[in-house]
């Protein structure tokens, strides 16, 4: 009973047209992320900070000093904590987002990385600091997680591409921001505190904001419904066709017929079925390239920059005129999200990160290293909204947090060691080698996504999922 239920509740969902109402729901879902991306996007802007505050020396990095010995400068160990607690959220809590509902592990997540985020900004040690940076990282990785099966299922499917753009826009729009605080406040002390630590602490003001989430963001009705819980489903949807119809002034189109998908907890071991094994490989092989190109760039701009002889404080102004191109991406993807098949923007995605990081690793002028750090980063958003609305895609409502969880754990994992491989490179071979390393990864991604990757383009989840 509960799978035809949840089967009528996603077509209503899919044939609300475009309206205020609709867009709200994105609105709040990107509101949240807004401060899980602040936290994780500003490692690379407060690194130079930490290091010559003395956080990174042996003494001070406790167990964590061993990584010296491959070569590892004490910034990657920061890097290395942040993606390694992104890891353990991703994988091994995903699943309390298909047992326990997307809206509460969304808030409680929020809640988690917040708090552990203000405890590190008070930290006077290296091994401190990245102890805590784990803990903040369990947070983020979860939050990320249940941010894309929450949008994939409250959004109509003619919309879902924008939604994730629109999101992606929203998020990383605070990106910027944090570049600028970590640029304005790296020299300044103020109430006895370092500026770095001002830039952590101005993170925590999300949890204000959960506050008004906990008020606002309803539940996935898909979710609900496929649970057993089509009273609380029904409200939901149709509180909101009321507002849609009102606010669009005519009636709702009729819905497709539904197609239903299986109830029943989702298992790890049907992502190696025969039905789903194919998606699921193809996505974490992905996911382990694709990471390598992004946050082997972000996670590193300022050090980079410094590798192709900038200055210190030179570097973190470039460094925010980059990160300033960050929503662009995500904005300049709402025209065409639709009308393009996913996968199609993740290859060009990939294939324009690989070209600019090449031109980046040769240039040496300042206006050549920003304009190409900037065509970097704008395709580096592309491919980044793409790909979180497709494996949100891939999946069906009882598995897709455990799913996109296990995917996506793949490239938090190798985003944690592939910290301590970019300072290897860096150390032995400079930024050209960091480029061929890049390079090499992004053309792996473009052949398992343009090989295996199905199309997803104007479907409604269960068709793709039947």
């Amino acid at each position: 009973m509960s799978e035809v239920a949840a089967a009528r509740i996603a077509a209503r969902l899919d044939r609300l047209p475009a309206s205020r109402s609709v867009w709200a729901l994105v609105f709040w879902i990107s509101l949240g992320g807004l401060f899980e991306f602040y936290n994780l996007f500003l490692t690379g802007y407060i690194a130079p900070s930490l290091v010559r505050a003395g956080l990174f020396t042996d003494r001070s990095l406790g167990p964590f000093a061993v990584l010296k010995s491959i070569a590892v400068g004490g910034v990657g160990t920061f890097v290395f904590s942040t993606f390694a607690g992104l890891w353990a959220g991703a994988l091994l809590l995903s699943p309390l987002i298909d047992r326990c509902g997307r809206r509460s592990v969304f808030l409680g997540a929020m809640l988690w990385y917040t708090v552990c985020s203000a405890i590190m900004a008070f930290q006077r040690t290296g091994e401190a600091l990245n102890l805590w940076r784990f803990a903040a990282g369990v947070g983020f990785g979860l939050q990320l997680v249940t941010q894309d099966a929450f949008l994939a299922e409250l959004m109509p499917f003619a919309e879902r591409g924008r939604a994730f753009a629109v999101n992606q826009f929203v998020t990383f729009g605070v990106v910027p921001l944090a570049a600028l605080l970590a640029w304005l406040l790296a020299p300044v002390h103020f109430a006895g505190l370092a500026g770095w630590r001002w830039v952590i602490l101005l993170g925590t003001s999300g949890l204000a904001v959960a506050g008004l989430l906990h008020r606002f963001l309803p539940e996935s009705p898909r979710w609900l419904a496929l649970h057993g819980r089509e009273a609380e489903a029904e409200r939901i949807v149709a509180a909101l066709e009321r507002r849609v119809a009102a606010e669009t002034g005519r009636p709702l189109p009729p819905p497709r017929p539904p197609t239903p998908e299986q109830a029943g907890p989702g298992r790890l071991s049907e992502l190696l079925s025969p039905r789903y094994v194919e998606r699921t490989l193809m996505l974490g092989i992905f996911n382990v390239a694709q990471v390598i190109g992004f946050y082997g760039f972000a996670a590193w701009v300022p050090t980079l920059l410094m590798a192709r002889g900038i200055t210190i404080t030179a570097s973190l102004e470039y460094s925010f005129i980059i990160a300033s191109a960050n929503p662009i991406g995500p904005l300049l993807a709402t025209f065409f999200a639709d009308r393009l098949e996913r996968r199609t923007q993740i290859i060009g995605g990939l294939a324009c990160m690989a070209l600019f990081m090449a031109g980046f690793s040769l240039a040496s002028s300042p206006l050549s290293l920003i304009l190409l750090g900037v065509m970097f980063t704008l395709s580096a958003n592309v491919m980044s909204y793409a790909y979180h609305a497709y494996q949100a895609e891939l999946f069906p409502t009882r598995l897709r947090g455990r799913a996109i969880g296990f995917v996506y754990s793949w490239s938090r994992l190798t985003a944690a060691f592939a910290a301590l491989i970019v300072g290897f490179f860096l150390h032995f071979g400079g930024v050209p080698a960091i480029a061929a390393f890049i390079g090499v990864a992004m053309a792996i991604g473009v052949i398992i996504v343009g090989v295996f990757g199905p199309d997803t383009r104007a479907r409604p989840l269960e068709a793709v999922n039947f």
